[in-house]
């Protein structure tokens, strides 16, 4: 890699690093979340039913999903700080967009674009530290990232929900753009370039698969919403099915490409796959069970937005106070064993949701659920980014990042899309989820349950500080 200036932690450079990482990427997870609270209010002020709420959440995760691996690239190839910085100008265009929107169908398409803006800076804020920060520090720097990242998309429903009862569902998009005026000129006085110079950077950049990656995710996704609120007729179906043809053809172009999006040959390596397979699940479980507890708590408990996004409160705090201290111990005692604990841990949390209905009390229901479930994210999620990242070859970290996020996003842009009509929940705006918001959360326990599985088979138990032996297997 060309140009890479390694800093420690410690140091001013590595301290303002960190910030811009964290502000970068901060500011695409908080709209990952934010939006939550104010999807009863958007419904209500621009007319448009479950489906229409569903494609505002999905229309992000759409283009989040489909290009995070495009991001992840082309930070590798072209430099990680360049490509950071559009992102963050095309995010925060997009953000003055969605909240001027006259429309819902205005709305979605700026959260689309949002998506492309976020697919650059995701991936960009994690390759930035990955590449800049010495590695005797990066474990801690990642559970920094990762913590503060985490508070940022737990902050969102609260932040969200006191937007919208104290202004309007519009500010929820709006404050992006003070956050991202900071952001702009600290990365462009104090984050270094680099980038990757190998052979695999030089070759044609990967367009047909951005493009069939993207294509099939959409069919994919319009099929799921629109079959499940409306009718499952051919449109639909046919939808669905163009989609998957589509991704096994990404698939098929991936063994092809001279410098593929999605490098393979990465999942050869058991530990970067079981990651990524329990990336796929927990984070499928996280996306729909905050999408659809928002929802419970105002539309069938009675709670104004400020009051449902207050609940969310201790996540934050737990994610803020435990992060990178679990991500110090798991660089002493290995990924293995919290990342099997804390999805089985937030699982539970999951579970315990289910009886989050009409009449339940905040102390007695509400909080103990929230407070399982955000332990079980604390001790999970910093030793999932370590894994798979040290799972990857140097050159790769950018890609892998890319991989991992948009597995993650890909995960939570299906589970939102399919799993409240699996779980019987047909709700017209402003109506109570029913009895079908129970199911969906039992649904998203047993995933987060098995994200504890996989890892429990796949992820090495060896410390960071142990001697470490790259198998035959695994990529070089």
């Amino acid at each position: 890699m060309r140009g890479v200036i390694v800093m420690r932690l410690a140091s001013a450079s590595g301290r303002w690093l960190i910030v811009v990482a964290v502000l970068g990427s901060g500011i695409a997870f908080l709209d990952g979340t934010v939006v939550n609270v104010a999807l009863p209010s958007i419904g209500e002020h621009l007319e448009t039913g479950l489906s229409g709420q569903q494609w505002v959440l999905d229309g992000y995760l759409l283009t989040l999903g489909a290009l995070l691996l495009a991001g992840g690239a082309a930070g590798d190839r072209y430099g990680r700080r360049r490509i950071f910085l559009y992102g963050l100008v095309a995010f925060t265009v997009a953000s003055v967009a969605c909240g001027v929107a006259p429309n819902a169908g205005v709305l979605i398409g700026a959260r689309m674009v949002q998506g492309i803006g976020a697919a650059a800076l995701i991936p960009g804020s994690l390759a930035l530290i990955t590449s800049s920060i010495d590695p005797r520090d990066r474990a801690r720097a990642i559970g920094i990232w990762a913590g503060m990242s985490g508070v940022t998309s737990a902050l969102g429903p609260f932040l969200g929900g006191y937007l919208v009862d104290a202004a309007s569902w519009r500010w929820v998009f709006l404050i992006n753009v003070p956050l991202a005026a900071i952001a702009l000129p600290l990365a462009l006085k104090h984050v270094p370039e680099s980038k990757d110079d190998s052979a695999r950077a030089r070759g044609p950049f990967d367009i047909l698969g951005a493009v069939l990656v993207t294509v099939g995710l959409a069919g994919l996704v319009y099929g799921l919403i629109e079959g499940s609120s409306l009718a499952w007729n051919a449109a639909t179906i046919g939808a669905v099915a163009v989609g998957a043809a589509v991704l096994a053809a990404f698939l098929w172009r991936e063994t092809k490409a001279p410098a593929p999006l999605l490098p393979l040959k990465l999942f050869a390596s058991k530990q970067f796959s079981g990651a990524n397979a329990a990336t796929f699940v927990v984070y499928a479980a996280l996306s729909v069970s905050m999408f659809l507890l928002t929802l419970q708590l105002q539309q069938s408990l009675g709670y104004s937005a400020l009051a449902a996004g207050a609940a969310t409160v201790p996540t934050t705090i737990i994610m803020m106070i435990g992060s990178p201290s679990v991500g110090t111990l798991a660089a002493r005692i290995g990924p293995r064993i919290p990342m099997t604990i804390g999805p089985i841990v937030a699982g539970v949390g999951l579970a315990m949701m289910a009886l989050i209905v009409p009449g339940s009390s905040f102390v007695g229901t509400v909080l103990p659920a929230v407070v399982v479930f955000s332990i079980g994210l604390t001790i999970t999620v910093t030793p999932l980014t370590s894994a798979m990242l040290d799972a990857a070859p140097p050159a790769f970290v950018g890609a892998a990042s890319g991989v991992n996020n948009a597995i993650s996003r890909i995960g939570g842009l299906l589970a939102v899309a399919a799993l409240p009509a699996v779980a019987g929940i047909t709700a017209a705006p402003g109506e109570p989820l029913g009895s079908g918001f129970a199911v969906a959360m039992i649904i998203s326990a047993g995933l987060c349950a098995a994200g504890g599985v996989i890892s429990g088979f796949t992820i090495d138990g060896k410390p960071r500080d142990a001697p470490q032996t790259r198998s035959a297997a695994q990529p070089a």
